[in-house]
């Protein structure tokens, strides 16, 4: 496909086990003839490179701090901006004024602006045409700054929610003013968006889901005793819930896949109870153990929409999630599976119970789950979308809708 636009991702850390959507996405664009050079600031643990897919990923991605953290190239990057000194010191000023509150956010921004010199020099070089952002944190505030330094077009996808509970501090109505436009994962986040940024900018904010490749997902031998959970061992998942419930489930077994800074202690709170911790794994075996997974649960406290729930869907698992957020845009309740309360262990028991007794309900909403998927949230009609803003930004094409029914 001709005149495609070139693109360039940007994120804190790429490839990461826990953001893997990311990576799906980038391939789909690939696939749809875009070349798109992955950036990321930090180079990635060895721990999130989990498979083969993210061993070549991180071997082909640019990393701005690696570049940074050399003197002469760091300088040479800056004094190439600073041949067009209006521009320069109106990024400069960009950051000065887009900083957080106090000495240590003054600093902070300043070390983004050298950042994104760095990575204006390299989309420079490569002839990017088209920065996007994944997150909407510091990395774009570099990608943020990066085009005011350059001149690159830049859009970014915001997920929520945690971004939503400190807007000033990153500035995302700032954010949103400069970016092309905006990829909002839900109509929830798109509303949140438009808590802080001024309207006239709304119109460029649209819907594009994360998405998953429903091919991917098949389904195996399932017995009625299988729970599994994926995700980061960090307080806002509510995992503690999750446990507690399963001491009121004499029989079920849970998987918990995913690591972070809560699983010794969740690992003591679930000692005695029919638990597996199996720690991070390759997307290919997330997509194995869904096979053989009777339900999945999430009893988060605080969500986008997760990708997690779309591979279990995919996979025609029922799903036990709490009704936040875009969740609900994703999971119907008593369709797909099961929305609780967050935090209420004796609603989401109940809820498990439900399932775990009735094969036949759970095969029911399994089907469901996967045809909402394929429908809505496929992978390679999401990237579609996106390149359709990309297209249509770079040859000035009229604004599509909020979320496009029909994608070219």
């Amino acid at each position: 496909m001709s005149g495609l636009p070139k693109l360039a991702y940007l994120t804190g850390e790429y490839p990461r086990a826990s953001d893997t959507f990311i990576q799906r996405e980038v391939a789909a664009l690939r696939d749809l003839g875009h070349e798109v050079l992955t950036c990321s600031i930090r180079r990635t643990g060895a721990e999130h490179l989990v498979g083969p897919e993210q061993r070549a990923e991180q071997a082909r991605t640019f990393h701005v701090l690696d570049t940074a953290k050399s003197p002469i190239r760091l300088i040479a990057a800056h004094l190439r901006w600073m041949r067009r000194p209006a521009r320069y010191l109106s990024a400069l000023r960009l950051a000065w004024r887009t900083a957080p509150r106090g000495l240590r956010g003054r600093v902070y921004n300043l070390i983004y602006f050298l950042e994104a010199g760095v990575l204006a020099a390299h989309l420079a070089d490569n002839r990017v045409e088209h920065l996007h952002n994944h997150i909407a944190k510091a990395s774009c505030t570099v990608a943020m700054l990066a085009s005011a330094l350059s001149g690159t077009r830049y859009s970014f996808t915001i997920h929520g929610p945690d971004i939503f509970f400190e807007p000033q501090h990153w500035r995302i109505d700032e954010k949103a003013a400069r970016a092309s436009f905006v990829a909002c994962i839900s109509h929830f986040c798109r509303s949140q968006l438009m808590c802080f940024a001024d309207r006239s900018h709304w119109d460029r904010f649209h819907i594009v889901h994360c998405g998953v490749d429903p091919a991917r997902y098949g389904t195996g031998a399932r017995d009625g005793t299988r729970l599994l959970f994926v995700g980061r061992l960090a307080a806002v998942k509510g995992l503690p819930v999750l446990i507690e419930a399963m001491r009121d489930l004499p029989g079920a077994h849970l998987t918990v896949i995913g690591d972070g800074p809560d699983r010794a202690t969740l690992e003591r709170q679930a000692s005695g109870l029919d638990v597996t911790f199996a720690g991070y794994q390759s997307q290919s075996a997330v997509a194995e153990t869904l096979r053989d997974t009777d339900i999945f649960v999430l009893p988060s406290f605080a969500e986008g929409v997760p990708v997690v729930l779309m591979e279990a869907m995919a996979a025609q698992v029922p799903v036990v999630a709490t009704r936040i957020a875009g969740i609900p845009e994703l999971v119907e309740d008593g369709i797909s599976g099961r929305l609780v309360p967050p935090g209420d262990a004796e609603a989401l028991g109940a809820a498990l119970r439900s399932l775990l007794d009735d094969a036949r309900l759970r095969a029911r909403m399994g089907a469901a789950g996967r045809q909402k998927v394929t429908d809505e949230f496929d992978i390679r009609t999401e990237a579609r979308r996106l390149s359709q803003l990309f297209r249509g930004h770079a040859n000035g094409a009229p604004t599509p809708p909020i979320r496009a029914k029909e994608v070219p």
